[in-house]
This record gives C-alpha cells, sequence and structure tokens, in this order.
C-alpha cells in the first residue's frame, strides 16, 4: 500500500509543503535511521513504527498549529 498522495505525507511529496532545512548532523541521522528501517525485515516492527511516526508527525502539526495561533494571539 502506497502513502503517495495522502494529506500525510512528506513535504518532499507535496510540494505546497513549505521545506525545512535540516542540518548536516539531521541529514546523517535520518540516513542512518533510513538504513535501519531497509535493514528491518519483521512487518509487524514496521507497521509499528509506521503507525508511531504517524503520530509524532501529527502532534507536531498541532503543536505547531497551536504555536501559530498564539503568535497571532500575541
Amino acid at each position: 500500500m502506497s502513502l503517495e498522495g495522502h494529506s500525510f505525507c512528506l513535504s518532499h511529496r507535496n510540494p505546497s509543503m513549505a521545506s525545512i532545512e535540516l542540518t548536516m548532523a539531521q541529514m546523517f541521522e535520518v540516513e542512518r535511521l533510513k538504513r535501519d528501517i531497509d535493514a528491518q525485515d519483521d512487518p509487524e516492527a514496521l507497521r509499528a513504527l509506521a503507525k508511531d511516526l504517524l503520530k509524532a508527525w501529527f502532534s507536531e502539526k498541532a503543536s505547531t498549529n497551536q504555536a501559530i495561533q498564539n503568535q497571532r494571539k500575541a
């Protein structure tokens, strides 16, 4: 099942979302984690990871939206 086209896809897949540059250290960490994911052969572990990432991403979106609302009120 592909997540392509869903509203929760990453910004590099959704051009309407602003791009945020990562630091060099963050880029290396992302690459390390991507390799860990590629090495994973347990489908249940990958499902759990995907669910955790979705929850974290939506929590981050909620925090960002709250910060924007608070900034507008100030």
